[in-house]
């Protein structure tokens, strides 16, 4: 496949950060391998997820301010434009979160924690390569390597609950083991952005947290999302694949910041980040002037949906922005006939 001088270049170091992790994750050194697994295959996914950008011919520099887009935006373009899915973006934003802790702070990652999110983030990148670039990880590996795991790989319920009860033991009292409990916390909070495009692990969240285990909270109450999340295991050696996705029929529970049974499940989250497009960027992304853009919201109610757009207030002032998903829900519909249809409608109101 012919690729971009650029893109070829991002695919290259993507695929160099990724043997270097995979060698680093194999290796007998304990000491750091945690935070150095965690750092180049991040480093990994951003280079690949800006490859297919360019790839696919889209803007990977900020203009404003004339710098690279981070991993979070990239993602957000790669999965409004249909290049990615969800899943596949919440395989990358998990060990993004898992490595932005690393990073910053500190984390405990057990080891069938993070084997599970390493080998879910290479089924992705696996089939980001087969779908945009004619290309397999077997095709950028030595022959010789053999994948090998000495711990058998739970499921992902037994996972959660048994980190959750660890967890619980660890900050009993006189246990003296707050700091280990916390970097676990930490790591389970990253794996929610499996199910959620903003994941943010502050240490309000940490603290709240903390308070609903020790208050004695059951897990459903304080991992949610995780409860509702579940794992695909597939093939064995070379050929295993993982895959998150919500479970089926799972329930849904909206809980209001005064809900002291829910103390645990709140988070705090920059929602300006997930409602960044304002109306005259949407209607430029979407390839069309303010007004028939706004005729083809009203037309497919775009507005009415929550996850789409929400009002910001500053004072007296009101500033609808819309989510990636409102851009979708456009580009998909954005034919000639939606939107003269859309326009026409919306005349026929106005006289």
């Amino acid at each position: 496949m012919k690729l971009k001088r650029e893109a070829r270049t991002l695919k290259s170091k993507a695929i160099a950060s990724l043997r270097r992790g995979l060698e680093v994750f194999n290796g007998h050194d304990d000491h750091g391998r945690t935070e150095a697994v965690l750092l180049h295959l991040q480093h990994s996914s951003e280079m690949l997820t800006k490859a297919l950008l360019v790839q696919k011919s889209k803007e990977v520099f900020d203009k404003q301010k004339g710098l690279a887009i981070g991993l979070d935006k990239a993602l957000n373009v790669a999965t409004s434009s249909g290049f990615i899915s969800a899943a596949q973006a919440g395989s990358i934003r998990a060990l993004d979160t898992m490595r932005d802790a690393a990073q910053h702070w500190m984390i405990v990652v057990p080891e069938d924690a993070l084997f599970v999110t390493t080998r879910a983030l290479i089924t992705t990148l696996d089939e980001v390569l087969a779908q945009h670039f004619a290309d397999t990880l077997a095709n950028n590996l030595p022959l010789r390597v053999m994948p090998l795991s000495t711990t058998a790989l739970p499921s992902f319920d037994i996972l959660v609950d048994r980190e959750f009860r660890h967890i619980a033991e660890l900050l009993a009292p006189n246990k003296r083991a707050r700091d280990e409990a916390r970097g676990r916390i930490r790591t389970l909070l990253a794996m929610e952005a499996h199910t959620s495009e903003i994941v943010e692990v502050s240490e309000r969240d940490i603290n709240r947290i903390e308070k609903a285990i020790k208050a004695g909270n059951q897990v459903e109450q304080v991992f949610p999302r995780l409860v509702a999340l579940s794992s695909q295991i597939t093939g064995e050696g070379p050929t295993l694949r993982v895959h998150f996705s919500k479970k089926d029929g799972a329930p849904v529970r909206y809980v209001s910041g005064d809900d002291p049974e829910a103390a645990g499940a709140i988070r705090e989250v920059d929602l300006q980040k997930k409602y960044h497009l304002s109306p005259s960027v949407l209607a430029e992304r979407v390839g069309l002037n303010p007004s028939k853009c706004k005729a083809l919201r009203e037309m497919l109610r775009v507005d009415e949906d929550q996850a789409n757009m929400m009002v910001f207030e500053f004072g007296s002032q009101k500033h609808p922005r819309f989510s990636d998903n409102a851009l979708r829900i456009l580009l998909e519909n954005n034919t000639p006939e939606q939107v003269e249809t859309a326009w026409q409608a919306r005349r026929r109101r106005g006289r």
